[in-house]
């Protein structure tokens, strides 16, 4: 084969394989919105600062919306970075310079406002009544806070060298017996368990860890974020199953958030937000159900009527709910 062919077939084969997986993903998406009911948010979505916002979606249609100004202040920013609806149907959520309870009705029952200098992008209920906070500050902590008295049971001092409060940590998450948490360090690119006596009973190195989960059979599901990949590392820290950009049939830009279903898939957040051209936004998958081998089942793509925005985390309410009923165990 002489040199102008050769070229002409890698051609042919590379928009080839670029047809196929553009076409797939019309293809996925378009059940993106009645599969599954589910609540989501996303970071930052500059094209309306306005309107930050958390979305239902039941029957395949957007039925509750709930939105907040980007800017509180000048010196203060508002982004949904986590959502759980609660068993009572209160939506508890972190908006980075607070967090909240709201009604069905949007009545905002509780509310924690970040001190001068720290921020939250986590908050996770934990018992009835009960929340799990992260605040990223001069010195990073994870606080547990009594919503309907508004007190704090605890306080714990997160071991992060970094002073930079956007940098310290994200996402914070209970472990299934409630007696330890897991938190990433994004700084030391490090994973943490912790028990809630302040100690680190378990770690393992992963860079970029933007949300860690101790699943059921005692593997760990870390995102990567920036990088791209959703891993699960059992307790020698150790790769036992992982889904990165050569398994998508699209494009993967920040994995924020990811969660194992009951029926062993795993529902991965792709947040786009970071790309300042937001024309770019609109061709892209928000959030993805993954099978265990690494076959993509479902995917959202929603980014007009309705327009979704980025997606930071999502709950699928066809899932058992958060832990938020009976007690804290401390």
């Amino acid at each position: 084969m002489n040199q102008s062919a050769l070229i002409a077939s890698i051609l042919f084969v590379s928009s080839f394989l670029i047809f196929q997986e553009a076409d797939a993903l019309p293809e996925i998406a378009s059940r993106g919105l009645e599969k599954h009911p589910f609540l989501c948010t996303g970071e930052w979505d500059t094209r309306h600062p306005e309107a930050q916002s958390i979305f239902l979606v039941q029957d395949g249609k957007v039925a509750w919306t709930y939105s907040i100004p980007l800017y509180l202040c000048p010196f203060a920013i508002q982004e949904f970075s986590d959502v759980n609806m609660l068993s009572n149907g209160n939506i508890l959520f972190a908006c980075m310079s607070g967090a909240g309870i709201i009604s069905p009705e949007k009545n905002l029952i509780w509310e924690f406002r970040c001190p001068y200098g720290t921020e939250t992008h986590s908050c996770k209920p934990i018992a009835k009544d009960i929340v799990l906070l992260a605040l990223n500050g001069k010195v990073g902590k994870v606080m547990v806070i009594n919503t309907a008295t508004n007190t704090i049971l605890k306080e714990l001092i997160i071991p992060t060298e970094s002073t930079f409060a956007h940098y310290q940590f994200r996402h914070v998450t209970i472990t299934p017996g409630k007696k330890t948490f897991m938190v990433g360090l994004l700084g030391e690119k490090k994973v943490l368990e912790m028990d809630f006596d302040g100690k680190v009973v378990w770690s393992c190195n992963a860079s970029s860890a933007w949300s860690v989960i101790r699943l059921e059979n005692g593997n760990t599901l870390i995102s990567g974020d920036s990088e791209g990949y959703t891993r699960e590392v059992n307790g020698k820290g150790e790769t036992v199953w992982e889904f990165t950009q050569k398994n998508a049939p699209f494009k993967l830009y920040n994995t924020q958030t990811a969660n194992r279903l009951t029926n062993g898939n795993t529902v991965i957040c792709n947040w786009v937000a970071g790309v300042k051209n937001t024309e770019e936004w609109k061709s892209t998958v928000q959030a993805f159900e993954v099978t265990p081998d690494k076959t993509v089942v479902w995917a959202l793509s929603a980014w007009d009527k309705p327009d979704l925005g980025p997606c930071t985390c999502i709950q699928l309410l066809d899932e058992p709910r958060n832990s938020d009923e009976g007690q804290w165990p401390r």
